[in-house]
Order: C-alpha cells, then sequence, then structure tokens
C-alpha cells in the first residue's frame, strides 16, 4: 500500500502535469522551438532516454515491458518498434491522451497500450522489463524504493530506473526554484546520494542487484540511470 507521504505527492504531480504545466511539457516533448533552459532540459531527456533504452536488449520481440510514468510516450514507441508489447501508464491524462495521438498507431513489430493510473496497480499484470525514467525523483527514497519492491515482485529480468543524485549544483538548482511564485513551482524533486540508494536497495530488495549506472548532466537537467538486475 502506499505510504501517505506517497499519495500526497502522487496528487501534486497529477495536478501539475494535467493542469499547471501540461502546456509548456507537451511543448517540451516535441520537436517545437524552446526557450534555453528548456533546450537544456530537453536535450538531457532525450540522452537520458537513449541511455535506458541502451540497457534493453535491442531486440524486444515477445516482451513485455512496463512504462512507468510514460509522459508523451516516446520510450515506450521506441520499445514497441523494438517488438515490445508496451505498458504505458502515466498519471496525467492530457499527455496520455497526447502520446497516443503521437504515437497514430505506429508500433513497428510491437504495441503500446497507454494507460491513465498509478504504475503500482498490480491489475497491470507481470513483465519482463520496468522502465520508470524520470518518474520517482519527486518521491521521497524510501517512498520510491516501496514502489520499486512492489514492481520487482512482478518483474523477471531489468527495471531501469532514474534518480535525482544529490549534487551543488542540483542544490543550487532548487534555491533558485524556490525565488518562483509557489502555483509556478513542479513538485520538488527528491536528491538522494547513489551510495545511500544502492544500500536502500540491497537491502529491500532481495534477488535483485545494481549494474550500469550513468549520469546525464545537460544545462539544468540532471539525473540519473539505474539499472537493477533479478539475479
Amino acid at each position: 500500500m502506499p505510504s501517505s507521504t506517497y499519495a500526497a505527492r502522487r496528487g501534486e504531480l497529477e495536478t501539475y502535469f494535467d493542469r499547471t504545466a501540461a502546456e509548456a511539457w507537451m511543448r517540451l516533448t516535441s520537436t517545437a522551438p524552446v526557450g534555453r533552459i528548456r533546450a537544456t532540459v530537453r536535450a538531457g531527456r532525450d540522452e537520458m532516454r537513449r541511455t535506458l533504452l541502451s540497457c534493453l536488449p535491442a531486440d524486444l520481440t515477445g516482451r513485455r515491458l512496463l512504462d512507468a510514468g510514460c509522459g508523451t510516450g516516446a520510450l515506450a514507441l521506441e520499445a514497441a518498434r523494438r517488438g515490445a508489447h508496451v505498458t504505458a501508464i502515466d498519471l496525467s491524462s492530457r499527455l496520455v491522451s497526447l502520446a497516443a495521438e503521437r504515437a497514430a498507431g505506429d508500433y513497428g513489430a510491437g504495441h503500446v497500450d497507454f494507460r491513465t493510473g498509478d504504475m503500482q496497480d498490480p491489475a497491470l499484470g507481470e513483465f519482463d522489463h520496468v522502465v520508470a525514467m524520470d518518474s520517482l525523483i519527486h518521491y521521497r527514497a524510501p517512498d520510491a524504493v516501496a514502489v520499486l519492491e512492489g514492481l520487482a515482485a512482478r518483474t523477471r529480468h531489468s527495471m531501469l530506473v532514474t534518480f535525482a543524485p544529490r549534487t551543488p549544483l542540483l542544490a543550487a538548482m532548487h534555491a533558485i526554484g524556490q525565488l518562483f511564485p509557489r502555483c509556478n513551482r513542479s513538485p520538488a524533486i527528491e536528491p538522494v546520494g547513489e551510495a545511500w540508494l544502492t544500500r536502500l536497495v540491497a537491502s529491500r530488495l532481495p534477488g535483485w542487484q545494481c549494474g550500469r549506472t550513468q549520469r546525464v548532466t545537460a544545462g539544468f537537467y540532471i539525473s540519473q540511470a539505474l539499472e537493477l538486475r533479478r539475479v
């Protein structure tokens, strides 16, 4: 069961991405011109998506993949074109609708089932791989690991997640963000130390081990990929 802090933050994220920032997010994830700061975020997200996809088999034919926090669906679509059967889920119904519209059924050899809801829903079934790109960075580390515990029980091979590394630059960005009016702020990112996170994963996810990790830094985008593998 989700904790009270997880549920509260989930509600904030749903409101933010469905209402406050929906138009900005749609533009950011398109090819439309954006300002300098958002351009760095776009470039960072593109690089992170490539990083996560590189951790998956080139041929995903017949494999089930959960895109947990799919946003506008770019990663889900690429996985489907490798042959995966993808369940792409996000809290924002507006972003999910846009994802399905952009995909236009062009899934290549695979398929994408776009859904609105919580990534923890057990009714989603079991998967070979789970990808959670920047969808857990707004949650406290214990809540994020609790989500991974639930997903691990239904995942056969690997989970690819990102977290916000605890760095001086990221701390400075958060301080700058506090200068904006509260109504214009995105839900806070929760930085975490890599060593502490890996110890927490080791203690809470028996039968899993940390694999490849890679940090992506592009201007105002800082995120770190972590591969978790079943052993």
